[in-house]
């Protein structure tokens, strides 16, 4: 009888220690998103800002989210500039039609590839140079402003000191459980962003709805030690760029951008391999933190139900208890702040579906990214 006892020891003290691993993110970093209260700022100041938008045969879409971005209500100067990166549809004269309407419009047209600068780094590179402004707003021809106090509210997370603001990027609510899977793992993935950046370690930021001084870009010399890979523009680039203290975020509703989900599973899980894959170039740190927290929730459900099936399945459920609520509490404030929270009795299934989402995903840390960006 002394090896299953022993056997039911060391599981539960692993189980702890997993355990123990992933309330201490819930707690450190999680709690910083989920109990966030903007700062009162001292004066407010409206900047001029730029609105970046790339596209490659996006015709329908800027036809459907363009006009949500040139009717904002922003009374500082502003310019969207459209890039029409070597489209063959229709985009060309969809922009030059919301032109004849909108003259703050500015199209930047682009008719040859760009060799050895893959994916949408050259036309956006393109975009912050013909920017006029200092503030670039960046987002996506499949996103609109959830509403017209976009580029108001992002711009006003500027402050002297910041260079960086990070948005949220939503999705439509659809139904359909693959809806809500996306917009889960859309949360959960802002739920980390967001907090490292108030824990002054921002490790990254979704090019649709993102913004950063034009200066920094160059000071960085741009995309051009990422150039070789096709993704990156975003996350990349703030990983190498953003730093404590110079990084701020936006998650005030009026200032998200929306964005249509995809319909099938596999396009979902393409476009999801093609995020991923550019995580492994993200600085050490940052990945040995990322990491940290996948393996111990990779390792907490398996460690659970071997506890359970050891002997142990009182302490177990207790362990399991403990790490629910606070998980509950968490997500509950953050998914209210997110404006997601029509997902929160779901979370417990919504975490065991993390679990698998770990191992189905795990090949794309070191997939070679693709090279398609659009």
């Amino acid at each position: 009888m002394m090896v299953p006892s022993i056997v039911w020891q060391l599981v539960m003290v692993f189980l702890i220690i997993v355990a123990a691993i992933q309330v201490a993110y819930y707690v450190y970093f999680f709690a910083r998103l989920a109990f966030y209260k903007k700062k009162e700022k001292q004066t407010n100041q409206e900047y001029p800002v730029s609105v970046i938008i790339c596209g490659r045969d996006e015709a329908a879409n800027f036809a459907k989210n363009l006009p949500g971005v040139l009717v904002q209500q922003y009374r500082t100067t502003h310019e969207v500039i459209v890039v029409n990166d070597n489209s063959v549809d229709e985009s060309k004269y969809v922009i030059d039609e919301l032109r004849k309407t909108f003259k703050h419009l500015v199209p930047v047209e682009l008719t040859q590839e760009a060799l050895m600068i893959r994916g949408k780094k050259f036309p956006l590179s393109m975009g912050i140079k013909t920017a006029k402004h200092e503030i670039v707003l960046l987002s996506d021809a499949d996103c609109i402003p959830a509403s017209e106090e976009w580029i108001q509210k992002m711009q006003d997370g500027f402050t002297s000191n910041t260079e960086i603001v990070l948005g949220y990027g939503a999705y439509k609510k659809r139904p359909g459980v693959l809806n809500k899977i996306i917009r889960f793992e859309t949360f959960h993935t802002a739920l980390q962003y967001l907090s490292y950046a108030l824990a002054d370690m921002p490790y990254m930021g979704v090019g649709r709805n993102l913004a950063y001084k034009k200066t920094l870009f160059f000071k960085n010399k741009g995309f051009s030690s990422i150039n070789q890979i096709p993704g990156g523009d975003d996350d990349l680039f703030i990983n190498q760029v953003a730093k404590p203290g110079n990084t701020a975020i936006m998650i005030d509703e009026e200032a998200f951008t929306i964005s249509e989900p995809k319909r099938t599973w596999n396009e979902w899980m393409r476009q999801k391999t093609r995020h991923l894959s550019t995580a492994q170039f993200y600085k050490t740190h940052h990945k040995n933190l990322l990491g940290l927290y996948a393996v111990s929730h990779g390792l907490f459900y398996p460690l659970l139900i071997t506890a359970a099936f050891t002997g142990g399945w009182a302490w177990a459920v207790g362990v399991y208890l403990t790490r629910l609520l606070v998980q509950g509490i968490i997500f509950y404030k953050a998914m209210y702040k997110l404006k997601e929270q029509d997902l929160w009795k779901f979370y417990p299934l919504f975490d065991i579906w993390m679990f698998a989402y770990y191992f189905i995903f795990i090949t794309a840390l070191w997939k070679k990214p693709s090279t398609d960006w659009n």
